[in-house]
């Protein structure tokens, strides 16, 4: 069973290499598809020379397009069995996609959502504003799609392969949360959710989110819900 992980990548000089280093060290067989969205930080450069790496594949956009953008180009290139999305920063942990993709092998879901809410693992705590609104997007999400997650802005979601492959990615930025989940839900796969560890970051740390990504994740709710068939 061959895991693909894809990972779009925006000005992460800071993290890249340890991240990396860090999905190399999963005893799974995989590839690493790296997804840089036109960065100008260094990153470009530093991803070069890990190209060289046995198992990891890196594409390059030419302007910034946004994460949905970025992972639409390492969805198309992925060709292992099991899709997982990992973030470029260090605020989720690699050592748990053998835990993330359990409901899979065994047979029982299509996709998989790793929680930062419903866990007893630990969580770095920040933000009661950033978790507000992420409980509200999700609250929002659950009342059109029916379904009763805890948290789809994670950035832990795993596909089989056929399953992400079947869905077409409009969104170029964090639409892509909203959308995703609108349309995994539309076409009735079986979703599963795990409890996942979380070292999430602040702004001065790189996080890139904002309020208006909030804004845009509430309107992908309503569109991919009620207006996109």
């Amino acid at each position: 069973m061959k895991i693909s992980v894809v990972m779009p990548v925006f000005n992460e000089a800071r993290t890249i290499r340890e991240i990396i280093k860090k999905i190399e060290d999963v005893d799974l067989e995989k590839e690493i598809i790296i997804v840089d969205d036109c960065s100008t930080d260094g990153t470009r450069d530093i991803l070069k020379a890990l190209e060289r790496n046995p198992g990891i594949r890196v594409f390059c956009h030419e302007k910034n397009m946004g994460k949905g953008a970025a992972l639409r180009t390492g969805f198309k290139h992925a060709s292992g069995d099991i899709v997982i999305i990992q973030d470029a920063d260090l605020e989720y942990n690699p050592q748990e996609y053998h835990r993330l993709i359990k409901p899979i092998l065994d047979g029982r879901a299509d996709v998989v959502y790793g929680s930062r809410f419903v866990t007893t693992e630990e969580r770095r705590v920040l933000f009661f504003w950033h978790y507000l609104g992420n409980s509200f997007i999700t609250f929002l999400s659950n009342m059109f799609t029916n379904l009763n997650l805890t948290d789809i802005e994670t950035c832990y979601k795993v596909f089989k392969a056929d399953v992400i492959h079947s869905i077409t990615i409009e969104e170029n930025r964090f639409g892509f949360e909203p959308e995703i989940t609108a349309k995994i839900a539309k076409k009735r796969y079986h979703i599963y959710e795990i409890g996942i560890s979380y070292s999430g970051r602040d702004y001065s740390e790189g996080k890139k989110i904002g309020w208006k990504d909030g804004i845009r994740a509430i309107w992908c709710i309503f569109k991919y819900n009620l207006i996109k068939k």
